[in-house]
């Protein structure tokens, strides 16, 4: 039998309690954008290349966990050392070349500029480890929960994981990811073995958003609109949470601002995806415990 979470919120009180969730994390993440802990994290962020849909393919290929993606050079720059032994992602990069060549119809010789393409090594931030620790680390806007899950929230997502036709399984997850959804037709919802029960309630939350929202989309769709894609999954988190009393802002909301570039626009324009989502998800995982009235 398929483990629940018991609560004394009727189906319609839930939804109202979802709809009232997501419009206070637009609110709170409008009211970190004015933070220096924001102003830290976006020059932090704007540090980094744009990579073209078919590298990030690759990256996603070879390291699903994949957050922040730089070169050796570049992390030494923000103030992060690629550890010793780690393996490099194998993705191309491209160099502006100067040739040369004959103009076939004047017989006279032209200079032409080409990209040559060649392959190189990048890294994510789960494979470096901060250089000066009491310089802080601007990318540190979510910070880890701690405590329990006493209503039991991750064992109820995995019963209904499981029931979908998905494993999960608790596994060391080598860098700072703290969880991820295949999408290698394998079906598999990894958490991090390490997380306190409550991150890990709080992570089963978001990872079971993505098999609701995105298992079905093709991949690259997930890779080129991820920062929506992961604005929407911890929205439900935060959500379903919340009405089963578990506050996770102190992670959802940083991490929300994170991957909607702090734009509040983006987090309503999510609305009905995610309200759906955190509906069909608190419905599952959930069963009413009203309290008998016992006549005198």
């Amino acid at each position: 039998m398929a483990r629940t979470v018991k609560n004394t919120k009727s189906p319609e009180e839930r939804r109202a309690e979802a709809v009232a969730l997501q419009a206070t994390i637009a609110e709170q993440v409008e009211a970190l954008r004015e933070s220096e802990t924001w102003a830290r994290f976006l020059t932090f962020a704007q540090s980094f290349h744009r990579y073209s849909l078919g590298n990030l393919l690759l990256i996603f290929a070879q390291c699903p966990e994949a957050s922040h993606v730089a070169g050796y050079r570049t992390w030494q720059k923000l103030n992060r050392q690629v550890r010793k032994g780690e393996r490099g992602i194998r993705i191309f990069g491209g160099r502006d070349v100067r040739e040369t060549v004959e103009n076939e119809q004047t017989g006279e010789e032209e200079e032409q500029r080409r990209v040559r393409f060649f392959p190189v090594s990048v890294f994510d931030m789960g494979q470096t480890d901060l250089i000066d620790e009491e310089a802080g680390d601007p990318a540190d806007i979510a910070r880890q929960l701690t405590g329990d899950d006493p209503a039991g929230i991750f064992d109820a997502v995995a019963d209904y994981l499981t029931g979908k036709g998905w494993t999960v399984e608790r596994e060391q997850i080598a860098g700072g990811a703290n969880g991820y959804t295949t999408t290698d037709g394998t079906q598999r919802v990894v958490i991090d073995a390490d997380l306190s029960p409550a991150q890990a309630a709080k992570t089963a939350l978001h990872e079971a958003a993505h098999v609701i929202l995105h298992a079905e989309e093709d991949h690259a769709e997930y890779v080129e609109h991820r920062g929506i894609k992961e604005t929407e999954a911890e929205s439900v988190a935060y959500i379903v949470a919340g009405i089963l009393g578990l506050d996770t802002s102190a992670y959802s909301v940083g991490y929300v601002a994170g991957w909607s570039n702090c734009d509040t626009d983006t987090v309503k324009a999510t609305a009905a995806n995610v309200l759906r989502a955190a509906h069909i998800l608190a419905d599952a995982i959930t069963i009413t415990d009203s309290p008998v009235s016992v006549a005198a």
